[in-house]
């Protein structure tokens, strides 16, 4: 395992070689916080490390990027104690809804609830079920050679990991537009609910993110609606997707516009955070608001709090007392905004944490995340020779850090 040290510079970083004095769980001081406990925890070989849970054990679960699939790609899986590998999870569930050749295989009675076609977000809840938020590439229904099935939706699987068992799955097709690309989510055990970030990037688009919103989700009845669809809190800004020259990758940009991405729930499950991609701001809402269908579009839109100034960025993760851990995707950064002063700064960062995803934390007391190494694909790279030459390379690195206080695991 690598550990990461730093001169003074802020963007200067150095790997060495974990000391003997490390943890049993591989970490340093117990001390450390922030950029002092930063290190890498794996490498794997399969592209695209997108969202991280973890099992009611701390096992990783880790999530591969959809850009990266093809129709025999791994989605969803554990890592392997060699942390240099991973094993496909859950087992029962088809890592896929396409066969080899790319078509898509037969529904069971109707449905396609026992396959995987489009995985951003995953979280494990506190009762040990792994909530697998299948987002259904909405661009699929107008492939003229393998259109995609009518009968395939966007839907929540929920997986009890303790009995290795289905627990249910939920249709998300009464919230789900054309332009939907559902990304991540917050679970809420107290209200019973799930909220899920909708970009809007999907099919119909033109990757502007303009019908993004977000949606709830009753966990008792599986009933969904779309909230807050057109409010600012949820819009992409104009301004493209920019990234610093890193690791071999110039300096350049991108212009989508991705709508509401990162998204989190505070422990009490009192207030719910969220903000776009594509924005400045990091925004708020009681979670009771929300909930209330009695407030009108206007109403509602009233409840919400521009909280604090943010970069653009994709994960979202909270600790026990508020602080805000953003993935920064332009840098190389997992950064923060205190509870305090409500004033972002970077928090961890190195030079190959390139285009961080997901993070969250784990009952190891650590926070994780992993290079998703997109603007190295091809579509990100218009300036390369010739255009469009992928420029992503393994190791795919998962990296940890000891936040400021302990979070809910698995969130």
């Amino acid at each position: 395992m690598q550990r990461i040290s730093h001169p003074q510079s802020k963007f200067a970083v150095v790997a060495v070689l974990a000391t003997a004095a490390a943890t049993a769980c591989g970490g340093g001081s117990t001390d450390a916080k922030g950029q002092a406990s930063l290190e890498v925890y794996a490498e794997l070989q399969q592209a695209g490390i997108g969202g991280i849970s973890q099992m009611p054990d701390g096992q990783l679960i880790v999530g591969y990027h959809p850009f990266y699939q093809t129709a025999t790609s791994t989605q969803v899986a554990l890592l392997n104690a060699d942390r240099k590998s991973t094993t496909p999870y859950p087992a029962a569930l088809r890592q896929t809804c396409r066969n080899a050749d790319g078509s898509f295989v037969a529904p069971i009675n109707g449905k396609y609830d026992f396959c995987l076609d489009w995985v951003l977000g995953f979280h494990t809840d506190t009762n040990g079920i792994l909530w697998i938020l299948d987002s259904v590439k909405s661009t699929d229904k107008a492939d003229p050679v393998h259109p995609r099935p009518a009968a395939l939706h966007a839907k929540l699987v929920g997986w009890n990991t303790k009995t290795n068992a289905l627990h249910k799955v939920i249709d998300l097709d009464a919230s789900t537009i054309s332009e939907s690309q559902h990304n991540d989510f917050a679970v809420d055990l107290v209200h019973n609910a799930i909220v899920i970030a909708d970009e809007a990037i999907g099919e119909n688009s033109a990757g502007a993110g303009v019908k993004a919103a977000l949606v709830v989700v009753d966990l008792a009845t599986g009933s969904s609606r779309r909230v807050l669809q057109g409010d600012v809190s949820v819009l992409p800004h104009t301004d493209p997707i920019k990234w610093e020259a890193q690791a071999g990758v110039p300096a350049q940009s991108w212009g989508l516009r991705v709508g509401v991405d990162g998204i989190t729930l505070d422990k009490n499950s009192d207030y719910l955070y969220f903000a776009p991609l594509s924005g400045y701001r990091m925004y708020r809402i009681h979670m009771a608001d929300l909930l209330n269908t009695a407030l009108t579009s206007t109403q509602l839109s009233a409840k919400v709090e521009d909280y604090a100034a943010k970069p653009y960025n994709g994960g979202l993760s909270i600790d026990g007392n508020n602080n805000l851990y953003l993935t920064e995707v332009g840098g190389r950064s997992v950064g923060i905004i205190p509870a305090g002063t409500k004033v972002y700064k970077r928090y961890v960062t190195d030079d190959k944490l390139i285009w961080p995803d997901g993070v969250t934390y784990n009952a190891d007391g650590y926070m994780y995340s992993g290079a998703a190494q997109l603007i190295q694909t091809g579509v990100f790279q218009s300036n390369a020779t010739p255009p469009g030459t992928a420029n992503n390379a393994p190791p795919y690195r998962i990296y940890r850090f000891r936040p400021e206080a302990a979070g809910t695991p698995g969130s």
